[in-house]
Parts: structure tokens; C-alpha cells; sequence
């Protein structure tokens, strides 16, 4: 680099001096080759194992629904890497953000990032995949379990019978079932060792992500709806809908009907009750005695009916506003909406 300067005059007797530094294109080339360099040794170092000489394996649980940033930090912890934000960019580069699986791995200090990264993409040597679907009842999960060969029916349904350490559950009262709503319909990624205790808890826990993520008991809230109340009508939108565009209305409806004290007459509440799904309740179904009873009962049943996803959650606080009372099943799995009686029964004729 080198400099020039240039003399200028402010007057006869006051004379000064300005250096202007003028960088020549090729030293600004040199210098950003420079940098690149030595970036680029720093990030290979980084990408290095640890220790190979005095290699020692480590165990390292990857939680679920983990983001690249916070394996990453959980590697670096562990030491089994170098750099937590090497490990992010190499991720990232790789086109690899959200691939990598949980699980409990055995890895070792002797191994580079991208061996470590490889292992992560396979997931553990016990790796078992399991999707509880969006509206299943705890029965349902278990009686899933038990037909994957997870945990036994029985003993998932006993593990569910225990203090639950969670912030969200401290002001929801117990159902029947105990748990009934707040295992959190996902794909999971289980151990062959997983009791069922802890998939209990892994379901609870990623309900507790869920509603911290969208600050979900606020908005909630600002609705005048507790927690459990929430969940209860997001329950009964999630077994009575089949197209997904529908659950804003449907939410809309039992909305509509709790603000004129109507009962809200929900079939699906009335197969909780009966602790079956049936095609078409009969008369003598409608008369079953029990607080699930929408059709017997006025207001909200004691509590979810089932475990909802998000997307009826979401309807809960962010509902169709419009004036239907009444809705019917057509036969492509879509309601018919009415908002008289008379509307609904010409409806029921129609489609029923």
C-alpha cells in the first residue's frame, strides 16, 4: 500500500498538508486472497477430529425435533467437535439443516465433522420411526404401541398415571383418560430400549414446545378460553372434520352455538362416550348417559376427546366468523353449513 499526497493553499500564511492513501487493485486482490486462505485453514482445522491419539468415545442423546444450531451446541458441550458454528456452516453448505435424526449415538473424538454428520443422517443403530396421526385418542396411541410392538397397551396406559413435571399441566384437570389431548400427534424417533414413560413424555414435551413456539396459552387467553378449554374444542374440530379447509368453520359453529347456549350436539363426543367409532349413531346412542353427552349436556364436555394437531389448535384462536348453527356430513367427507334449522334439515334430506 502506499500513499500520495497533495499540497493546497488556505492563504499566504497558512500552508497544510493532506495525505490522501490511494490501494492499488492488486494489493486489495492479494489481501482478499489472504483472507480466504486463512479462512479457509481455519474452517478445515475446525472440521477436524478432536483427538485421534487419545481417541475416546462419547454418548451424545440428540432430542427430539433438535435444530442443526442446538446439535451443534450439544456436540460442542459433549467435545466430540471442535467448533459449534463450524459444524453449522458445514451443515448448512451441505444442504443438511433438519436431516439429521435424534436418538442416543456412541461417537468418538477420533471422528471428523463430516463423519459425525454421516452417522447423524443414519440415525442410531436402534432407530424406530412411529407417526401418531392427528386425532387419535390415548386408547388409539396405545393400542398403536402395542401393534408396533413399542409398548405394550396396558403398560403405556399405566405409565400415563404419574405427576407430570410440566409447567402447562399444572392448571389442567384430569379426564378419564388423563392425558387425553396433550399427547402431541407427531412423527417420532424411538429407541429400542424407549420405555413407555418416556414416550409419554416425549409427546408431552413437544406439546409444551408447541404452544411456547406459538404463545399459545396468551392467545388463548386473550379469547377468554383456559388452556384446557382450548384444547377441548380443538379436540372435537379435529374428529369432526375431514377436509382441512372446513376446521376455521367448524370452530366457527361451536363458537357460535356456546355464545347462544345451544348445545353443541357434536357426534364425535357422543362416540367418545361410547368408547367407539360408529359410521351412524342411532337414536338409543344419542341418549347415552355422560358428561361427553353434547346432545344431552349444554356447554363444552369435560375435556378433549382426542389428541388435536396444530392445525385445529389453530382454529381454535383463529376461527371463522360467520352465523352457522348446523352443519352436515356430505358424502365426500365436506359439510354442508346452514345457519337455520330449517336450512339444516332440508340438508340432512339431501345428503343423509
Amino acid at each position: 500500500m502506499s500513499y500520495k499526497y497533495f499540497k493546497y493553499w488556505t492563504g499566504k500564511r497558512d500552508r497544510r498538508r493532506r495525505y490522501v492513501f490511494v490501494c492499488r487493485p492488486g494489493t486489495v486482490l492479494v489481501a482478499v486472497i489472504f483472507l480466504l486462505l486463512v479462512g479457509g485453514l481455519v474452517m478445515r482445522a475446525s472440521l477436524m477430529p478432536v483427538n485421534v491419539k487419545n481417541a475416546a468415545d462419547i454418548t451424545v442423546a440428540v432430542p427430539q425435533n433438535a435444530s442443526t444450531s442446538q446439535i451443534a451446541a450439544l456436540l460442542a458441550e459433549k467435545g466430540v467437535i471442535r467448533s459449534a458454528g463450524a459444524f453449522r456452516l458445514y451443515a448448512r453448505v451441505q444442504g443438511l439443516d433438519g436431516a439429521m435424526k435424534p436418538g442416543t449415538y456412541q461417537l468418538s473424538t477420533a471422528m471428523p465433522v463430516s463423519g459425525i454428520i454421516e452417522v447423524l443422517l443414519k440415525g442410531p443403530p436402534d432407530w424406530i420411526k412411529i407417526t401418531i396421526p392427528e386425532g387419535y385418542t390415548v386408547a388409539q396411541i396405545a393400542g398403536l404401541l402395542q401393534k408396533q410392538g413399542i409398548a405394550g397397551r396396558d403398560v403405556f396406559m399405566q405409565a400415563l398415571d404419574r405427576s407430570w413435571q410440566l409447567a402447562f399441566l399444572q392448571e389442567v384437570p384430569v379426564s378419564q383418560w388423563g392425558l387425553e389431548g396433550y399427547l402431541y400427534p407427531d412423527t417420532y424417533f424411538l429407541g429400542s430400549q424407549t420405555g413407555a414413560g418416556e414416550i409419554a413424555e416425549m409427546m408431552l414435551k413437544r406439546f409444551s414446545q408447541v404452544i411456547e413456539e406459538h404463545d399459545y396459552i396468551r392467545q388463548v387467553e386473550a379469547r377468554g378460553l383456559t388452556l384446557h378449554e382450548a384444547v377441548t374444542i380443538a379436540s372435537m374440530v379435529e374428529r369432526e372434520v375431514r377436509v382441512d379447509s372446513e376446521r376455521p368453520r367448524i370452530a366457527g359453529v361451536i363458537f357460535n352455538r356456546l355464545e347462544l347456549g345451544m348445545p353443541l350436539q357434536i357426534d364425535a363426543t357422543v362416540q367418545y362416550a361410547l368408547g367407539e367409532t360408529k359410521e351412524k349413531l342411532l337414536t338409543k346412542d344419542l341418549q347415552v348417559d355422560s358428561p361427553y353427552n353434547t346432545y344431552r349436556v349444554n356447554g363444552l364436555p369435560p375435556g378433549p376427546i382426542a389428541n388435536p394437531g396444530w392445525p385445529s389448535m389453530l382454529a381454535v384462536i383463529q376461527p371463522e366468523s360467520h352465523n352457522y348453527l348446523y352443519y352436515v356430513a356430505k358424502p365426500d367427507g365436506s359439510h354442508a353449513f346452514s345457519s337455520s334449522l330449517a336450512a339444516h334439515n332440508a340438508n340432512i334430506r339431501k345428503y343423509q
